[in-house]
């Protein structure tokens, strides 16, 4: 079954369901959400995505990013997308900004966001879902700017606008969970 997402105005206000499908297909504004997860040393915890994904795979981006279904609170989807995505469970995280955005991406798709922005910390382990991710990395943030400058192809596009979030998030250590 297809999930239904939650289409928004431009103040993130939800206007009703829409199928996955036609929000990418049609350029449909919807709800989305980025989780920036970083260690004790600020290293971030990227992905690659998977080459099997419908648009953007084999690029690098963020921790997870996915969208909340109608119906659903953002903070659940960012938990349930952790677990399914990469194996992570219980991370406290809280959302530090947000952003709007549309790209026109490969197989004929567009993404059309507002993106709910989340940071937390996180030292433990991950587990892949090869149908998700086809490898994970934790990358400094100033290497990742310096990236993202130099080659930007290796990434999604969310994620270069998203670098000024993955800048405050390390330089201001906002994380919670355990001190070092």
């Amino acid at each position: 079954m297809e999930d239904i997402l939650i289409a928004v105005d431009r103040d993130d206000r939800p206007l009703g369901p829409v199928p996955k499908t036609e929000a990418h297909e049609k350029c449909v504004l919807h709800r989305a959400f980025s989780v920036i997860l970083q260690d004790g040393r600020g290293r971030v915890l990227m992905q690659k995505r998977a080459l099997s994904k419908y648009h953007c795979g084999g690029l690098w981006s963020n921790t997870c990013c996915s969208h909340p279904l109608w119906g659903e609170e953002t903070e659940h989807a960012v938990a349930r997308k952790l677990l399914q995505e990469l194996g992570i469970r219980s991370v406290a995280v809280k959302e530090i900004g947000q952003m709007s955005y549309c790209y026109p991406l490969d197989h004929g798709m567009t993404e059309c966001e507002y993106d709910h922005i989340f940071s937390g910390r996180y030292e433990g382990e991950t587990a892949p879902n090869p149908e998700e991710v086809e490898c994970v990395a934790w990358m400094d943030a100033e290497e990742l700017a310096e990236l993202t400058e130099k080659e930007p192809e290796r990434f999604t596009p969310w994620f270069i606008q998203m670098m000024p979030f993955v800048r405050k998030a390390a330089e201001e250590r906002e994380y919670t969970g355990p001190e070092d």
